[in-house]
């Protein structure tokens, strides 16, 4: 199976690299910018640090901290973000959350699916952690802090993943920049629905 991804990774990278190279070159900080078309303020920031990447985002809804909570707890409606193709509670104590999770790209026209199960620990109404217990990353870990932003809330996510050695860097950095920033839209699209939506506890 390791031989399997490895070469559609490396015919992946023989059909980018030339592109890629051309256009964008190797920058430590990979540069993605907000869309002209922003209804959410979103941000997003990746920059590699050895053999990790650090992932910051941030975007403004217009719900409350209570809804933005209770949008980011309903871990099983995360397959409604793209790429991820299930997502389910596994377990539940006190206030840590396991998630099993498959994640599916598509390298060269081929499915390419990516299973982890996540540990969320809800350490307060503003602040939820997650790490990677298990998975097809060497590790996943990082946060999401809200905080009022006038009538509204600002989302801060933060995470570090570093995949596995094989899969080579161009195709890491080919998929961050044109993936990322659509999965952050529909996120901050579907949190500011929360703002229609009754939760209870929430005014």
């Amino acid at each position: 199976m390791i031989r399997f991804y490895k070469t559609v990774f490396f015919l992946f990278a023989c059909l980018t690299s030339s592109l890629w190279i051309a256009t964008e070159g190797f920058s430590q900080n990979l540069g993605i910018a907000t869309h002209p078309i922003n209804p959410y303020d979103l941000n997003v920031d990746v920059q590699r640090a050895g053999d990790a990447f650090l992932i910051h985002v941030s975007y403004i809804v217009p719900i409350n901290i209570c809804q933005a909570m209770a949008f980011l707890t309903n871990y099983e409606d995360a397959k409604n973000i793209p790429g991820i193709v299930h997502s389910k509670i596994i377990s539940r104590d006190g206030i840590k959350v396991r998630v099993e999770r498959h994640v599916q790209e598509r390298i060269v026209l081929i499915p390419i699916t990516m299973k982890s199960i996540i540990e969320y620990t809800e350490v307060s109404q503003s602040q939820l952690n997650f790490e990677q217990l298990v998975g097809d990353t060497r590790s996943y870990k990082g946060s999401w802090q809200m905080m009022s932003e006038g009538d509204g809330t600002k989302l801060r996510y933060e995470s570090r993943v570093e995949l596995l050695p094989f899969i080579p860097r161009i195709v890491i950095e080919y998929f961050i920049k044109n993936s990322i920033n659509e999965r952050f839209q529909v996120m901050a699209k579907r949190a500011a629905a929360m703002k229609k939506i009754s939760v209870a506890g929430c005014s």
